[in-house]
């Protein structure tokens, strides 16, 4: 059995659970789902990794301010349009993937970022996906 404790918030990057193995996955979903938490993991897709999240684990009550969206989706669109992330990436409202990361390092730091803004500290997300001037 997979043992995956409560994600602190914010979360450090190398907490976020690697979930490439299916029964990894299922136990880290199962495990946020459990502890009413979001769901975030990162996934060895070949020579690129994927970032994962998912609200619905949090439950109900778990809720999101159009703004925290807002900037969720421009990061996701700084990160398309600077190639570190394919363009069928998906920026929720519920679901959100980041596919083709180059390391699992930056995978990590981007999940943990993501993790952190689903609960509205977007500090992390601000520094992991700087705006260009």
């Amino acid at each position: 059995m997979i043992l995956i404790q409560p994600l602190p918030t914010p979360c450090p990057s190398g907490l976020v659970p690697d979930a490439t193995d299916v029964d990894a996955f299922n136990a880290a979903y199962r495990r946020a789902k459990q502890q009413h938490q979001v769901f975030v993991a990162v996934e060895e897709q070949g020579q690129r990794w994927t970032v994962k999240a998912d609200t619905l684990t949090a439950g109900p009550d778990h809720t999101i301010v159009d703004s925290t969206y807002d900037a969720i989706r421009a990061a996701v669109i700084r990160l398309i349009r600077s190639r570190q992330i394919r363009a069928d990436s998906s920026a929720g409202p519920i679901y959100f993937v980041l596919y083709d990361v180059e390391s699992e390092q930056r995978a990590r730091d981007l999940a943990a970022a993501l993790h952190s803004a689903l609960y509205g500290d977007l500090d992390p997300l601000t520094r992991a996906v700087p705006e260009t001037s």
